[in-house]
């Protein structure tokens, strides 16, 4: 009995501390400086608290979703970095639509300027190509909202939308600012285009790939297949307003020219190193080419032109190239929103990283970022009927001797 007794206000005591520890637990506030910090991180409950007070004292109302969107958004932003997003679940799910070959939009390939976005690609038979639409234009309105300071994909969730539905747009010409308001329709993104074109007695193929999706490779070897059977003996491979897509894909396609070796080295904090050789048997591994380029080409294109470019393979014409040394890692939350967050850089076969200064917002082109040509040309806009940039790349590759 004695010892029951005893045991009796043992655990008792041991009830009342663990009971009270509870209470503190959910009252923080309550415990000494360095006892609430061992409980609770300061950071997490002053952010807690903040937003809380915003919620009880703000004049409006305002939803738990708009609070939490808000959050997010405000954590991206404060990365000052101009390819990380956070998307909501309506603006994800806009993205999405956009990434697809087909999609509702108007049909232009643009690119981040510092009034809004450059326009590197207008697309045959398009509502933009029907507008009057431009290589070189600036988009700096869409559905009454500014475009300066937004990412790429941001300002395509804007523009994009319902086919049938309408969408006023601003845009600049040298100096000028006019307005349009094209009607959205389903635009067939052809991802490869080819040709075979006669220059100097000679047969080059011709080939155009607008983006790195899924499946980019199958493409653009059937095409370079396609060509060596119909003659071409040498090649002209058009990564002009190409914004990327998947390293995977950059990987396979520059291994339809190189034999071997190195591609392109990825590095991140949180993402294992790992480099990607050339791989399988190569389409075309000795017959002269060259890429063509512009301030659209970003991204996968850059690994593309820059394994080319650092082993010879090929010679590089048009102009410096975006210079995105990043990529990006999509998170998706249990809401249907989306974080897109850069988590690493990758690197050409010679170590190069072509995202010059780094990835600030709102930042004009680095110094020192991009491709630098081999040859540089630009195409002229106002020539509609000649292209200055293909007309070099093919005049430049017509004179060259297999490898």
């Amino acid at each position: 009995m004695s010892t029951v007794r005893r045991l009796i206000p043992t655990v008792s005591i041991v009830l009342v501390v663990l009971v009270g520890g509870m209470w503190l637990g959910g009252h923080p506030q309550f415990l000494p400086g360095f006892a609430r910090d061992a409980v609770v991180d300061d950071k997490t409950d002053r952010i807690a608290d903040a937003i809380e007070k915003v919620q009880d004292v703000y004049y409006r109302k305002i939803t738990d979703r708009q609070v939490s969107d808000t959050a997010i958004k405000g954590i991206v932003a404060g990365l000052d970095d101009r390819f990380s997003n956070f998307f909501t679940a309506k603006e994800y799910a806009a993205f999405q639509r956009e990434q697809s070959p087909r999609f509702s939009g108007i049909g232009v390939a643009v690119d981040t300027d510092k009034d809004g976005l450059l326009i590197v690609k207008v697309y045959p038979d398009s509502p933009a190509k029907d507008a009057g639409l431009q290589i070189g234009d600036v988009l700096t309105t869409a559905a009454g909202r500014s475009l300066r300071g937004l990412t790429v994909k941001k300002a395509a969730s804007i523009i994009t939308g319902p086919i049938g539905t309408t969408v006023k747009i601003a845009y600049r010409r040298k100096g000028k600012t006019k307005t349009i308001t094209p009607t959205r329709a389903t635009i067939k993104q052809p991802l490869v285009e080819s040709k075979l074109v006669r220059e100097d007695g000679k047969k080059v193929g011709y080939v155009s790939l607008s983006q790195f999706g899924p499946g980019a490779h199958a493409e653009v070897y059937a095409a370079l297949e396609k060509l060596i059977k119909q003659g071409a003996d040498r090649f002209v491979f058009d990564l002009r307003g190409n914004g990327g897509g998947l390293v995977s894909e950059a990987q396979l396609i520059a291994s339809a020219f190189i034999r071997s070796g190195p591609i392109v080295t990825t590095k991140g904090r949180a993402v294992e190193s790992s480099t990607l050789n050339a791989t399988g048997d190569p389409v075309a591994p000795t017959q002269p080419v060259v890429v063509l380029v512009n301030k659209g080409t970003a991204s996968a294109s850059e690994i593309v032109a820059g394994a080319l470019q650092d082993t010879k393979r090929a010679e590089i014409i048009g102009t410096r190239t975006f210079g995105k040394g990043v990529f990006q890692q999509i998170i998706e939350l249990p809401d249907g929103s989306a974080l897109d967050i850069t988590a690493g850089q990758y690197f050409t076969p010679s170590g190069r990283n072509v995202g010059g200064k780094g990835v600030t917002a709102g930042s004009s082109v680095n110094t020192g970022a991009g491709i630098a040509p081999d040859v540089d040309v630009e195409d002229d806009p106002d020539t509609k009927t000649r292209d200055e940039a293909l007309d070099t790349a093919l005049s430049v590759v017509a004179g060259q001797s297999a490898k």
